[in-house]
This record gives structure tokens, C-alpha cells and sequence, in this order.
């Protein structure tokens, strides 16, 4: 496996997110935003966020943006 697999699956993947988003703490992406930066297909990439969601580290804003849990920016 390379580098460029090992960072676009499973654990990996998730460590690298949460990273992004522990270093840039105002990081706010949709979706679509997520898929390109991650360079992920849509399924994955639901997939991730919903992960992250359900663990408590995202929270999902009414506009459809996912943020940091815990930063005061979900209602956004």
C-alpha cells in the first residue's frame, strides 16, 4: 500500500481528518468541500463525516457544514 492509499483509508484517514481539524480549529466544510479536499468519492466521505458525527469530534450545523463539536459554531 502507498502513502497516498494509506492516507485516503480507514484509520488513517480518520487520524489525518481530525488533525485538520484540531490545527485549523475555524474549519468549516459541506460535503462537497470534504470530497475535494480529501479526494474522496461521496460515499466515503459520508461515510467519514457520519463517523465522526456519531463519535462526538463533528457536529453538523443547519447549514449543512461540518464543524468541530464543542466550538460554539453547530448553530451556525
Amino acid at each position: 500500500m502507498t502513502y497516498a492509499e494509506a492516507a485516503t483509508s480507514g484509520p488513517e484517514l480518520l487520524h489525518r481528518v481530525r488533525n485538520e481539524y484540531l490545527e485549523m480549529p475555524g474549519l468549516r466544510l459541506t460535503l462537497e468541500q470534504a470530497q475535494r479536499l480529501w479526494h474522496l468519492r461521496r460515499p466515503e466521505c459520508e461515510e467519514l463525516l457520519v463517523t465522526l458525527v456519531d463519535s462526538g469530534f463533528l457536529s453538523r450545523t443547519r447549514a449543512g457544514a461540518f464543524v468541530r463539536a464543542g466550538t460554539g459554531r453547530a448553530g451556525a
